[in-house]
C-alpha cells in the first residue's frame, strides 16, 4: 500500500491541495460522462438483507449499467423472498459464498433493509479473504462492510445498492461518483460543508449507517479503528435516538479513537412533541462539545437521493476550507488484495 508515501507525509492536506493547483468545482458539477471507460467492470449482486420488491427495477438497474460497459451477474436466488428476507439465513449465506467464488471482480447487494447481522456469525470470513472482492453497499450492508474489516482486515466501499441504478431516475452524481472509483479515478471529493469545524488531518476512512455501527458495539464484528474518520449517516430517526446511539459509540470509547467526524445526511428524521426545539443541530452541538473532536457535516451520502462511493477501511485526508470540504481519496483499487 502506498497511502502515506503519495499523501506526502510532512504536508498538510491543504497544502497539498494547493501544490497540486487543482480547481475545485462544487460535487454537483462533476462532469458526467459514464461511458467515457474503456474497461469493462464486472458485478456480482445478491440479496443478503432484504427481498426485492420490484423485479423490474432490477432489471432496470442491470440495462442502466450496461451501457456504462458494466457487466452485471444476477444471484440465481437474488429474487427469492422468506418473510421480509431475500431467502432463509442459509440461503443467504450461501449467495454470499457464490458472489465470493464468482469472477467478477466487485459484489454488490441488491438492497438494504435487515438480515445480515442475524448471519454475521456464519458468513465464512476465510473464503472472503481468499477470494478478495471490491464490496459496495450501504445501509443493512453497514454490517458486512464493519465485519469485514474487523475480522480479514478488508477494505471495502459505501455506495450504492444495486437498486439504486434502476430507479426512474438514477441520480447523476451518484452513478458518476461509482464508476470514478471503481475505476480507480476518483481522487478528491468536494462537497459543500456550512458551519463545519476547521479541520486538516489524515485517518482511516470507516462508518456507514449508525444504527448498523451502533448494534455492533461489543461484538467481533467492529473493528478497532484507532485515528480514524469516523463518517455516519441514518434515515427515519427521532433525533433523541440518533443522539442515544451516539452515546452508546461515546461510552464505549470508540469516538475517543477518531480524529473527526463527518455527518452525511439524516433524511425524515422525526421530532416529537416532547422535543420542545431538542432537534438535530442540537445533537450535534452535544455531539461537539462531549468528543472535543471537529465535527464536518454535509457529506453528500445517506438514505437520500445524492450517495457518494467511498472506501471503508482506507487513509484518506479530509481539509475544511471557506465551507467548503474536500476528501483525499487516495485509493488505487488493485490494494485491495
Amino acid at each position: 500500500m502506498n497511502n502515506a508515501s503519495s499523501l506526502g507525509k510532512k504536508e498538510s492536506i491543504k497544502e497539498q491541495l494547493n501544490d497540486a493547483q487543482i480547481l475545485f468545482d462544487e460535487a454537483d458539477d462533476v462532469a458526467y460522462q459514464p461511458t467515457r471507460y474503456t474497461n469493462k467492470l464486472q458485478v456480482y449482486t445478491m440479496s443478503p438483507s432484504g427481498y426485492v420488491q420490484d423485479p423490474e427495477i432490477l432489471k432496470r438497474a442491470v440495462k442502466n449499467l450496461k451501457r456504462s460497459k458494466v457487466k452485471v451477474t444476477v444471484d440465481k436466488a437474488a429474487l427469492s423472498r422468506d418473510m421480509r428476507f431475500g431467502g432463509d439465513d442459509e440461503n443467504r449465506l450461501a449467495a454470499i459464498a457464490r458472489a465470493a467464488k464468482h469472477s467478477s471482480d466487485i459484489v454488490m447487494p441488491t438492497r438494504g433493509g435487515y438480515g445480515l447481522s442475524r448471519i454475521l456469525h456464519r458468513i465464512d470470513w476465510k473464503l472472503l479473504e481468499r477470494n478478495p472482492k471490491r464490496y459496495v453497499g450501504f445501509s443493512d450492508f453497514t454490517a458486512f462492510n464493519l465485519a469485514l474489516l474487523a475480522k480479514t482486515g478488508m477494505s471495502s466501499y459505501t455506495g450504492p445498492n444495486m437498486l439504486d441504478f434502476g430507479k426512474e431516475t438514477v441520480d447523476e452524481l451518484t452513478y458518476d461518483i461509482f464508476l470514478e472509483v471503481m475505476h480507480g479515478e476518483l481522487e478528491i471529493l468536494s462537497f459543500e460543508s456550512e458551519g463545519s469545524d476547521a479541520v486538516d488531518t489524515r485517518g482511516t476512512l470507516w462508518g456507514g449507517n449508525l444504527a448498523m455501527v451502533a448494534s455492533l458495539v461489543g461484538t467481533p464484528y467492529l473493528p478497532k479503528i484507532k485515528n480514524g474518520i469516523l463518517f455516519l449517516e441514518d434515515v427515519g430517526e427521532y433525533p433523541f435516538r440518533v443522539e442515544r446511539m451516539l452515546t452508546q459509540l461515546l461510552h464505549a470509547g470508540v469516538l475517543a479513537r477518531q480524529k473527526a467526524i463527518v455527518l452525511g445526511h439524516f433524511t425524515e428524521y422525526k421530532l416529537s412533541a416532547q422535543d420542545k426545539g431538542f432537534d438535530m443541530p442540537e445533537v450535534v452541538r452535544w455531539l461537539r462539545a462531549n468528543t472535543g473532536l471537529p465535527v464536518v457535516g454535509g457529506l453528500p451520502y445517506g438514505h437520500g437521493d445524492v450517495r457518494v462511493t467511498l472506501p471503508i477501511g482506507k487513509k484518506v485526508g479530509l481539509a475544511t476550507e471557506a465551507d467548503m470540504a474536500y476528501l483525499v481519496i487516495d485509493d488505487h483499487h488493485h490494494d485491495h488484495h
